[in-house]
């Protein structure tokens, strides 16, 4: 090593204090240049590594930075020394004798600073680059966001990244998302966060700045066919079909409603509900063409009992548009229409469900609950056929257990129904928060809630997918008349 740096570590190290932020700044300094070396070969990856990398190592150093002068500043008050006469006892006088560009120990310090300077402004950047990755995000903190993390690699976004949601663009959004990653630390550090984690629907970016960056609501236009399979729980599993045609426009085509009507651009909703989940509304204004508001209150609730007002974005309705935990018999009659259950096993839909929404501990219990389930099923009520079913029941209790391990998580306390979806007329309410009968005007009027009004119905619960495209039954067919009716609203709804 240069003999002049000896003599600065040397006379740098005052005493105990300053030997040890001397260490840990040289320390440092050079772990993270090693391990940061190992990364770009891919020696070393993962997020633990990221974490001690680029927040562990700068950490330490500035540390030791601090450590320097405060060890300096003791030793000048236990001598009674002025700064120059411990300079001159503890360096070589050709160091700090002054010449033309200033003294060598001048221009040392000068090159430290500089290489302090871009080492600290190199391994921020680096910092800040780790921890907009989706790997941090989901990885970091495994155990709190493995739920989160499970549901997004196998989502529609599973290349987008984290941070382009949750932080959104501006250098505040970036100040606001690294204060709450300074308590979500902490948090989790103390023990101190919610299971299951709740929705931070108030902490999201506008979806104007987020989601419209991709989706563009005034560009929305035409139709989109939507089949549903589900099975009966019979033997065969048989098939029903509710199949529907989405009308996904945001109204301008003169039809009498479309989906994506309340967040054009020339529209605006706003509404309050109870509290963050957004589920039992106040009320809802809905901005007319000469600005007033037209207000719908909601006649079951008391306008005391508002806690949080929004204006109605993507989010309120596409509030599971990444993390999706899914509803376990839909799960496993997707499962059975995509093959993956064997509906030719007797009874698979009713098994199926009976063994994924068992009450597991864990990844192991599950495991063997399900193979319980399935395989103890068929061996007593079908010992002849169990050879025939054996490879189908190994790929089902498979795709169970996966699914299982998607949206099932024991320690965080997220188990079915824990992230209800508010789109459609699920559990969560859906539609019907806000188009039912109880929500009214000053003159009475409420919210439509017409069938039609969003979609148009070509099957509903039917053995065909196409059912009201087909002839009207024969009048002695008790479902001649219902049959007759929903055709009718299908064809009205065809025209605008």
């Amino acid at each position: 090593m240069n003999r002049r740096f000896v003599n600065i570590i040397r006379g740098l190290s005052t005493n105990w204090i300053g030997s040890i932020g001397v260490a840990l700044t040289t320390t440092a300094f050079l772990l993270f240049l090693f391990v940061e070396f190992l990364r770009v070969l891919g020696i070393v990856t993962g997020s633990y590594i990221g974490l001690i990398t680029y927040l562990a190592f700068p950490a330490l150093f500035i540390f030791g930075l601090v450590l320097i002068p405060f060890g300096w500043g003791i030793l000048r008050r236990s001598t009674g020394k002025t700064s120059r006469e411990l300079m001159a006892e503890r360096f070589e006088p050709s160091d700090i004798e002054g010449k033309a560009y200033g003294s060598r120990l001048a221009r040392t310090f000068l090159l430290l600073t500089l290489i302090n300077i871009l080492f600290l402004g190199g391994g921020t950047a680096r910092m800040l680059h780790f921890m907009d990755s989706s790997e941090f995000c989901g990885t970091a903190c495994h155990g709190v966001m493995a739920p989160e993390w499970a549901t997004y690699q196998s989502s529609a976004h599973a290349h987008v990244k984290c941070v382009e949601c949750h932080v959104g663009e501006g250098t505040g959004a970036l100040i606001d998302s690294k204060i709450n990653g300074l308590w979500q630390m902490i948090s989790v550090t103390f023990d101190l966060y919610e299971r299951p984690i709740p929705t931070p629907v108030h902490q999201l970016r506008p979806a104007r700045e987020t989601c419209e960056h991709c989706h563009w609501p005034d560009k929305f236009y035409g139709d989109r066919l939507l089949e549903m399979v589900n099975h009966d729980f019979n033997e065969s599993s048989t098939h029903r079909y509710t199949t529907l045609s989405m009308k996904v426009g945001s109204g301008q085509g003169g039809r009498r409603g479309e989906i994506h009507w309340h967040v054009a651009d020339r529209n605006e909703v706003r509404y309050c509900s109870v509290n963050d989940d957004r589920q039992d509304i106040v009320w809802v204004d809905v901005k007319q063409d000469d600005g007033s508001w037209r207000r719908f209150e909601n006649r079951l609730l008391s306008l005391g009992d508002r806690d949080a007002v929004r204006t109605m974005d993507c989010v309120d309705c596409h509030n599971r548009a990444t993390h999706i935990y899914q509803d376990p018999e839909q799960v496993v009659d997707e499962l059975i229409a995509q093959g993956d259950i064997d509906r030719g096993l007797p009874f698979a839909k009713r098994q199926a469900l009976a063994a994924l929404t068992g009450n597991y501990t864990d990844i192991d219990a599950a495991k063997a609950g399900i193979e319980a389930e399935m395989s103890g099923f068929y061996r007593v009520r079908y010992p002849k056929r169990l050879g025939e079913f054996a490879s189908r029941l190994d790929v089902a209790m498979e795709s169970l257990l996966e699914t299982w391990k998607r949206n099932i998580h024991p320690g965080m306390n997220v188990t079915w129904g824990s992230y209800p979806s508010l789109l459609g007329h699920d559990a969560g309410g859906g539609c019907f928060r806000c188009h039912n009968p109880d929500l009214i005007d000053a003159d009475g009027r409420s919210i439509s809630n017409d069938c039609t009004l969003c979609h148009s119905i070509l099957a509903d619960d039917s053995a065909h997918p196409f059912q009201f495209l087909l002839p009207i039954p024969e009048k002695g067919d008790p479902d001649a008349k219902r049959h007759g009716y929903l055709q009718q609203e299908f064809l009205r709804t065809l025209t605008p």
